[in-house]
């Protein structure tokens, strides 16, 4: 690909004459193939931050900071579909910017998001102002977030679990089934009957069977019969190739807690 890039830049500016054009060739993996790690401006120019409109939303977006291209794009499907069901009192966990927070939050009477860095927490609160959506946007670790409202006995009535991925390599995978199950088992307790689980997992290295069974391990540990609304991937500008197995790294349950 960094070979290709001046054909790459290109096409791109004869199909598309954007504004600029900026290379994201700062992942870790690029080490592993002898590249270093680096963000250019590779044509034209780009300003510190962006406005980006999704399902009738703004959100602000760092092209160069951000993680991955400074908003997940591959989970916008997901948060259309979600917001269908969305109700009560919402709780969106590792909100990052709070693409789920803000979409199922015009549909809720409270929404509190917590995410453990303090830039995106700012920028969900810039976010929920610019858009009119009652945000509560706090900085905290989820894991112990989930615990603590569950010793206070808090209840919700949708909770949406996007973490990042857990296992970003195969010796992370069973530390990674115990994260899922982890999150997964204090969301559904802390989940009112009848109320929608949304629970996603972005790692490659963990299947949708594995992710399933996870779920349902979790769910026989918190003592809730849940059933499965909708099993959702990656957006369809994200495509999986069928025999390339790695295209299909985005797994999203959309569940019901029957009781």
């Amino acid at each position: 690909m960094d070979r290709r890039l001046p054909a790459i830049v290109a096409a791109l500016g004869d199909r598309l004459q954007p504004r600029g054009i900026l290379a994201r060739n700062d992942p870790r993996a690029r080490t592993l193939e002898g590249l270093e790690q680096r963000v250019d401006v590779l044509a034209g120019e780009i300003p510190d931050t962006v406005t980006v409109t999704e399902i009738g939303l703004e959100h602000e977006v760092d092209l160069r900071r951000g993680q991955k291209t400074g908003l997940f794009l591959d989970q916008r499907e997901n948060r259309a579909a979600a917001a269908q069901y969305a109700r009560g009192r919402l709780l969106d966990a590792f909100s990052y910017n709070g693409g789920f927070a803000l979409v199922l939050g015009r549909r809720c009477h409270e929404t509190i998001a917590i995410d453990v860095s303090e830039d995106a927490v700012a920028r969900v609160r810039r976010n929920a102002t610019r858009n009119g959506v009652a945000v509560d946007a706090r900085v905290g670790n989820v894991f112990d977030e989930l615990r603590g409202m569950e010793r206070l006995g808090e209840r919700f009535d949708t909770i949406v679990l996007d973490p990042p991925a857990f296992a970003k390599n195969k010796a992370a995978v069973a530390s990674a089934h115990a994260g899922y199950k982890e999150i997964n088992l204090r969301a559904l307790k802390l989940l009112e009957s009848g109320g929608t689980l949304v629970t996603c997992s972005c790692s490659y290295h963990v299947n949708e069977a594995d992710f399933a069974e996870i779920v349902y391990d979790a769910a026989v540990d918190a003592r809730a019969h849940v059933s499965v609304v909708e099993k959702r991937m990656q957006g369809r500008d994200h495509p999986v190739l069928l025999g390339v197995p790695e295209t299909y790294y985005l797994k999203c349950f959309i569940l019901r807690k029957l009781q």
